[in-house]
């Protein structure tokens, strides 16, 4: 297998995994409808960089660490399920106002201060970094990809960077997808409704996180 074969076979593994609707389809949704475009896409930049360092990571092998440290891994899933609940918490408890907070779904992408959309950025980043199972997907399938002769940290890179364009791919696609049905989803109704099911979505996650059996 040579380096091209490698690098379409992985996109082939990390674009089914990207179509799978799960966290950060979650994150990427609700900042669209509730936010802003420009804050769903920090939202997704930061999603890409957490991939990105996670697959730096299983190239060096820090993911090796966490795969084979019972308690590595376990200090990481408590850390990223607490962090869940509680964005998932916070989305429940002001999706509880009696209308949506000023500004948040109604402000122009483009005239949002940079503290906003680097919240936006780190919101994306943390919930991908503080995903173990991130990680685990990298060092179990990095190895698989990586031809004769070829510096598995460049492999790391290169293999993170085809699965980042894939996530930027599927959330512009989300986001421009949600922009044509904006007029309904950005209703002070449709916002609630989409903050309780993320909210819902992120507080499973979490305690699914926080009660699955050591690996």
């Amino acid at each position: 297998m040579d380096l091209l074969q490698a690098l379409l076979s992985f996109a082939v593994v990390a674009g089914l995994l990207t179509l799978v609707p799960g966290i950060d389809t979650a994150l990427v949704l609700r900042s669209s409808i509730s936010r802003s475009r420009s804050f769903a896409f920090a939202t997704a930049l930061g999603i890409n960089t957490g991939t990105m360092v996670w697959g730096i990571a299983a190239a060096v092998g820090v993911s090796a660490l966490l795969a084979a440290s019972e308690l590595a891994y376990r200090a990481l899933t408590l850390a990223g399920a607490g962090y869940m609940i509680w964005l998932g918490a916070s989305l429940l408890w002001k999706s509880r106002a009696t209308a949506p907070a000023a500004g948040l779904a109604d402000v122009p992408g483009p005239a949002l201060p940079g503290r906003q959309l680097f919240r936006g950025w780190l919101t994306g980043t943390g919930s991908n970094l503080l995903n173990p199972k991130v990680g685990v997907f990298y060092i179990a399938t990095i190895p698989q990809f990586i031809p004769a002769g070829t510096p598995p940290l460049l492999m790391g890179v290169l293999l993170a960077g085809v699965h980042c364009v894939l996530g930027l791919a599927w959330s512009t696609f989300l986001i421009y997808g949600v922009g044509l049905a904006s007029r309904w989803l950005k209703g002070a109704g449709s916002v609630k409704i989409i903050d309780r099911i993320t909210g819902t979505v992120l507080v499973g996650f979490g305690l699914r996180l926080a009660l699955e059996p050591s690996h």
